[in-house]
């Protein structure tokens, strides 16, 4: 599927964190004359999550409108499909793009794609998810590796707040994608927060595409086995939470345990409303879209980027996110104006935004 950029204009929700991530990148005054037509490519991985449609590529669109008006935005998505996205990439360098930003399906198949591209003097900025083993020409995300410890530590915290024993029980940890280096940074601060956390690791499984059906497969299996010993889920995203969730709701585990999330999707953050979910992360996409959109002007400019870090080689800007849990869910996700209560408070979600006072 291919849209080109100036069809949907989109108001970044977030308007002191986008300021925050431009500074970051140098700001935007030197260099925004100085490229001006050029042809940029917007690639997403996959559509499990509503993310890259409704946030992210949106975000994309309207700081490159800002930046870039003559500039033209390809976007497409390779639905967890990494030939697909190979063709795409292949399509796009013949449709004249000039800078890729890339969030690929496949991390380590993604570097032929990188070397490609700068075979033929195309820039490649990573997106969310690092490609190791091909240092791009830069990369954006939030603090992958910290989202994963975050939503660790706040289940722990959370448990020993309760007072919840972990003699002869334990944790599910469900992973992303195998495939995804971001899913392994994530993975790695699982186990970062988990590891001597006092509370075991009964089981743990990478989720293939991060498919919230596979997810929801494997913890039916786990329920099955351990029954009443499983005192929490550290999910490594919301569709991953979220088909846990189903698990236990279909094995008529009530109340179900403490589950994890991340992405802060509208379906996840009801679940949190209503108590099903236990906490997410709220990570803004259209920040580091927009830093993105900085990022390839910069570079189509002869410029470089302001990098904070180096991540596999490749020069980095990662952002902090934000643990969202029902006590904090109003100030971060409310009042910072990323979602309305119209948009949460629908139907049988009403009554628990009334107790968190959450009012249209």
């Amino acid at each position: 599927m291919t849209r080109h950029a100036w069809k949907s204009p989109f108001a970044l929700k977030s308007t002191i964190a986008a300021v925050f991530a431009v500074s970051l990148l140098g700001g935007t005054a030197a260099f925004a004359d100085a490229v001006t037509d050029a042809t940029v490519a917007f690639l997403m991985p996959d559509q499990a999550s509503t993310r890259y449609e409704q946030h992210d590529y949106p975000g994309f669109v309207a700081e490159m409108k800002k930046l870039c008006p003559g500039c033209k935005v390809i976007y497409q998505n390779a639905d967890a499909d990494a030939a697909r996205q190979q063709q795409q990439f292949n399509s796009v360098i013949s449709q004249g793009a000039k800078a890729i930003v890339l969030d690929p399906v496949d991390s380590t198949a993604a570097a032929s794609l990188v070397k490609l591209a700068q075979s033929q003097g195309v820039k490649v900025i990573a997106y969310d998810r690092p490609i190791p083993t091909a240092p791009a020409d830069f990369y954006v995300s939030f603090n992958n590796e910290g989202i994963g410890k975050a939503i660790a530590d706040s289940l722990v915290e959370h448990l020993k707040a309760l007072k919840v024993d972990p003699a002869g029980g334990g944790l599910l940890q469900i992973n992303g994608s195998p495939t995804d280096a971001a899913a392994g940074l994530i993975k790695k601060g699982i186990h970062e927060g988990l590891d001597n956390s006092g509370y075991p690791i009964l089981a743990e499984f990478d989720t293939p595409e991060w498919a919230p059906p596979k997810a929801q497969q494997w913890a039916s299996g786990q329920i099955t086995r351990f029954g009443s010993k499983i005192l929490g889920v550290v999910a490594a995203n919301d569709g991953t939470g979220g088909g846990a969730i189903a698990a236990f709701k279909a094995a008529g585990v009530d109340p179900v345990p403490p589950v994890t999330g991340n992405d802060a999707t509208i379906a996840a953050l009801q679940l949190i409303i209503a108590g099903d979910q236990y906490n997410t992360i709220s990570k803004p996409s259209e920040i580091v879209a927009a830093a993105a959109a900085n990022v390839a002007v910069k570079l189509l400019s002869g410029e470089t980027p302001k990098a904070e870090m180096t991540l596999y080689d490749t020069p980095s800007q990662l952002f902090t996110p934000a643990v969202v849990t029902q006590e904090n869910l109003k100030a971060e996700i409310i009042d910072k104006k990323i979602n309305t209560a119209a948009e949460l408070c629908v139907d049988r979600y009403a009554e628990g935004c009334k107790k968190l006072g959450i009012t249209n």
